[in-house]
């Protein structure tokens, strides 16, 4: 029976569709990826006999096991399945759920494609995806068609059009909640700048400000020894390198445009209501050359280093500004190869007042000094959102500040009560979107790009529902 039920999902599941496909898209008629289907309804009650929700995971590297960690944190889940292609991130999240005092999960590897086997033999309420970025959509694709009912896909979600429209498309089509795990969306900061707006304090909205700006050369030629260029390790990418060296050095070489927008975009997304009465409607592109992560390797290695021979596409630092329907604008910046603190430039602003998160200044008319910045802290601590202040003690010892565990208790919250996924199939798209439109304007010399309605119109209707 479970066989023959597993077989009619996948030939009635309707495939995602690619760029050439746009217009057809655009008239399909959709049903809603808030609501499950049968199919999404009977496997998530199939087999659970304890009342726990039952967590698999694919790609089990750090990002994984920090998942892990606040999984089992929350009471009432358990982990039946970890799948990796490679033996030994596998082993050490064994040993690192072992440590947790939880039951040891089956564990699938041996080939890139071991992930559906699990699929196929166990069953789930959720799927976390931590893999390497190309990955993510295939992998979130084939568990949605395999009738899990949520499924956590880490950032970016996709990285072409085509992967965006298939995220969209398989969600409807098969009622499995996509959800992406962009954590910045739970920063406290972000969270108290999100219930400042929706309160009024700055208006109505007319900008944000955004993007990611964080010095990741030694993590894209990583050799195992942590900052390993400082310690006199090796630089190493590719297949010999350690962790997201492995991979998303790859991606320098290869593309030129704003290649991980998700951190920054998602909560300015939040502010501005997009896919919910508001959309995202055209960008425009453009890259600086590329000079940070060769000088980065003359530096370190020599001129007469191998890879001082590479030629990698991506500019140093990629601006992105969005124009959105209902008139205000977003600037993006992408700034991974240059020497610099960490930031992601956040800039909320209205009619009334405005938030910007370098030197974290808060500004609001008629209660401020005139001119004069107020520390955010003091706004902030006013403002601080209800999620913070009832989780605070648990989500202390959690990664990156504690926004990790409120993101996942508020997914675990939503599976559990069978409600919409926070952060849905359609943000998932417009955020991840922004990678492949701003690399054809970057392409186009900096063009203005028509941005896809993933939603088909439904944008107009539906309301916000995030962290209310």
């Amino acid at each position: 029976m479970e066989n023959s039920r597993r077989s009619f999902i996948r030939k009635t599941v309707v495939s995602g569709i690619g760029a050439a496909g746009l217009a057809v898209a655009n008239r399909m008629s959709a049903s809603p990826a808030n609501v499950p289907s049968e199919t999404a309804r009977g496997r998530k009650a199939a087999g659970r006999d304890d009342g726990k929700l039952r967590f698999g995971f694919i790609g089990t590297g750090s990002r994984c096991q920090e998942h892990i960690n606040n999984v089992l944190a929350i009471e009432g889940n358990r982990i039946v399945a970890v799948c990796d292609t490679q033996q030994g991130p596998l082993e050490r999240t064994l040993k690192h759920i072992a440590s947790l005092n939880a039951p040891e999960p089956k564990a699938y590897t041996g080939s890139e494609y071991a992930y559906e086997q699990m699929l196929n033999n166990e069953e789930f309420d959720c799927i976390i995806i931590a893999s390497p970025w190309e990955w993510h959509t295939p992998m979130a694709v084939a568990a949605m068609k395999a009738g899990v009912p949520y499924v956590g896909v880490e950032v970016s979600a996709a990285n072409t059009l085509e992967e965006c429209w298939d995220l969209v498309n398989v969600s409807e089509s098969t009622g499995s909640r996509l959800n992406i795990l962009e954590n910045v969306c739970y920063r406290r900061d972000c969270m108290a700048a999100l219930n400042m707006v929706r309160q009024g304090l700055f208006g109505e909205m007319l900008h944000g400000g955004c993007g990611y700006e964080h010095d990741l050369r030694d993590i894209k030629f990583n050799d195992g020894s942590q900052y390993s260029y400082r310690a006199g390790g090796e630089l190493r990418m590719g297949r010999d390198a350690y962790a997201e060296a492995q991979w998303r050095t790859q991606h320098a070489v290869r593309r030129n445009g704003d290649i991980y927008p998700t951190h920054g975009v998602g909560p300015v997304a939040h502010c501005m209501d997009i896919n919910r009465g508001n959309r995202f409607l055209a960008l425009a592109s453009m890259a600086t050359q590329s000079r940070g992560l060769h000088k980065f390797i003359v530096d370190r290695g020599g001129a007469d280093h191998p890879y001082a021979a590479l030629r990698f596409n991506l500019g140093d630092i990629v601006t992105t500004m969005i124009k959105c329907a209902n008139g205000q604008t977003v600037v993006v910046t992408h700034d991974t190869s240059s020497p610099r603190p960490y930031s992601l430039g956040f800039r909320i602003q209205g009619t009334n007042g405005l938030w910007m998160n370098d030197g974290d200044h808060v500004y609001v008319e008629g209660q401020s000094q005139p001119h004069r910045w107020d520390e955010a802290d003091e706004w902030f601590g006013k403002y601080d959102h209800g999620m913070w202040r009832t989780l605070e003690a648990r989500a202390r010892e959690a990664g990156h500040g504690g926004m990790d565990y409120i993101m996942m208790y508020d997914f675990v919250d939503a599976i559990r009560n069978g409600r919409p996924a926070p952060m849905d199939c359609y943000d998932a798209a417009a955020w991840s979107a922004i990678s492949a439109l701003s690399e054809m304007s970057v392409a186009r010399g900096g063009a203005l790009v028509d941005f896809p309605d993933f939603t088909r119109g439904q944008w107009i209707h539906r309301t916000p529902g995030f962290a209310l």
